[in-house]
């Protein structure tokens, strides 16, 4: 049986996209323990809460929420430990300066299965204000309305 080469999604970061603007994605391998990737494989994974820091030339994801293995007994480790990221030095070199501007965070988007290796979607992201968040939630609604209207309009 040949891998897929189609990643399938296991966990996406909504309020990501609500809370900041994503300027840049780029994709990084995770450290895993056994039964880690098997709560992951069931879809046992949050990333709401959960942000990237790269610290001493490495970068970490914090905060993200793995549920234990039920199978798991004494492997079961801490579900929301700090993780290690798998980029190239030049990458993480790129964004630690691109991060060192004010208002520019790393933060998850999506983690998902790609050719057998688990990988997340890192996003570079600078925060948004609330005026742009109602702003966005307005040019939502519109779009909805004309989409609305168009389809009234193909009925008759």
């Amino acid at each position: 049986m040949a891998a897929s080469t189609e990643p399938k999604v296991l966990a996406q970061n909504k309020k990501a996209t609500h809370d900041y603007f994503i300027e840049e994605t780029i994709e990084a391998g995770i450290v895993l323990t056994g039964t880690e990737i098997k709560s992951i494989r069931q879809g046992r994974a949050n990333l709401k809460d959960s942000f990237a820091r790269i610290t001493s030339g490495e970068a970490h994801l914090m905060n993200m929420h793995i549920s234990p293995f039920e199978q798991g007994n004494r492997h079961n480790v801490d579900p929301t430990r700090t993780r290690k990221l798998l980029m190239h030095k030049q990458q993480i070199n790129k964004l630690f300066g691109q991060t060192r501007e004010k208002g520019y965070a790393l933060v998850p988007l999506k983690l998902y299965i790609k050719n057998g290796y688990c990988k997340v979607l890192i996003g570079l992201a600078k925060g948004k204000k609330n005026y742009d968040k109602r702003q966005d939630i307005a040019n939502k609604d519109a779009k909805r309305e004309m989409e609305r209207a168009l389809r009234e309009r193909q009925k008759y």
